[in-house]
């Protein structure tokens, strides 16, 4: 059976693995105490990162992002051009620019504090959400807040200070959906006008057997590279974030 100090030693083999900052210790003069509350530490801290991930989609912009980019290769109508590993990648470094303070906060008041000792758990959590927490109500609507709570079957509250977090993030979620549902209609309208004038001048022609798609793909292309869509999406998205 391995013992207390061969799991210790492995936990912190893991975590230098995956690139925890090194945590200073003395193996042959720590005590018993000392190297389970080590091993119980970085137990946790294995465990909070599976949650990082879904963390990122709910408290941050990421869903603001990937769905206006998606949004932009159906109007295109290519459905898988850019792939989705292009499109996760650019999402996620444009998340960290437009959430990039938020995220310092984090990492400086609840996970360095956390990972060199000096506070517990529920410190780290609680320092550690206020940053996004913060985020999150600069950009949620007092209306999506009304929604959640009559969910939920709770009074709303009079402060932003008393929001919960069970009810803020739902709330942040359905707005970031709405406002990007938002631009993705006027990012459609350039497109759908494209769409129509080509299948106007088909009818007209009398070209009944070609599709219009064939036509209207590279216009659609051309005049979005011609007026640097890319650039402009991404301006307005990360503009749109107070």
């Amino acid at each position: 059976m391995i013992g207390r100090r061969q799991l210790f030693r492995l936990s912190v083999a893991l975590a230098i693995a995956i690139g925890m900052p090194a945590v200073a210790f003395a193996a042959p003069t720590i005590t018993a105490d000392a190297e389970t509350t080590q091993t119980v530490r970085t137990f946790l801290l294995l465990t909070l990162m599976a949650f990082i991930p879904a963390l990122l989609i709910c408290t941050t912009s990421f869903i603001r992002i990937i769905i206006v980019l998606s949004m932009i290769r159906h109007g295109l109508g290519m459905p898988e051009t850019p792939p989705n590993s292009v499109l996760l990648s650019l999402g996620l470094f444009l998340t960290l620019l437009s959430t990039g303070t938020a995220l310092e906060q984090v990492g400086q008041r609840g996970v360095q504090p956390f990972l060199e000792g000096r506070i517990s758990v529920d410190q780290a959590l609680e320092r550690s959400s206020a940053p996004l927490r913060t985020f999150m109500l600069r950009q949620v609507r007092d209306r999506d807040l009304k929604v959640v709570y009559d969910i939920s079957k709770k009074p709303l509250p009079a402060t932003p200070q008393e929001v919960g977090m069970m009810q803020l993030i739902p709330a942040f979620m359905l707005n970031e959906n709405r406002v990007a549902f938002t631009i993705g209609f006027v990012i459609f309208l350039p497109f759908l006008l494209i769409d129509l004038v080509v299948s106007a001048v088909l009818l007209s022609l009398g070209m009944l057997m070609v599709p219009p798609a064939t036509i209207s793909l590279p216009l659609k292309v051309l005049m979005f590279v011609v007026i640097d869509g890319w650039g402009l999406v991404i301006t307005g998205v990360l503009g749109s974030f107070r």
